[in-house]
């Protein structure tokens, strides 16, 4: 059975809806951060379908690099989450106010 790209690019916009509305609505920095994560997910599987539909390498190598930013935005949020809850010890992003002047 072959698929066709509209339906794996529908499941992209999906994924990101999900993902913006997760950002927008939750307030734990944990989800806002599964949110993002999600985004870039269907980014992804955005840029691996036009690469198949295109028969070149590029969304793949694309692919590759988002991966590696997200690895790394994962850490660092995670850290910084981490380092607010010992302070505050809370997750909620309404009551992270440090740093304001």
């Amino acid at each position: 059975m072959v698929v066709s790209p509209s339906a794996y690019l529908f499941v992209s916009a999906m994924l990101f809806t999900i993902g913006t509305l997760t950002v927008l609505l939750r307030r734990s920095a944990i989800s806002i951060l599964m949110g993002i994560e999600l985004m870039l997910n269907a980014g992804n599987l955005a840029f691996v379908t036009f690469s198949r539909m295109h028969g070149g390498p590029d969304g793949q190598i694309a692919v590759f690099f988002v991966i590696a930013v997200a690895a790394a935005e994962a850490a660092v949020g995670l850290g910084v989450i981490i380092a607010l809850f010992r302070v505050r010890e809370t997750t909620d992003v309404d009551e992270l106010d440090l740093l304001k002047w």
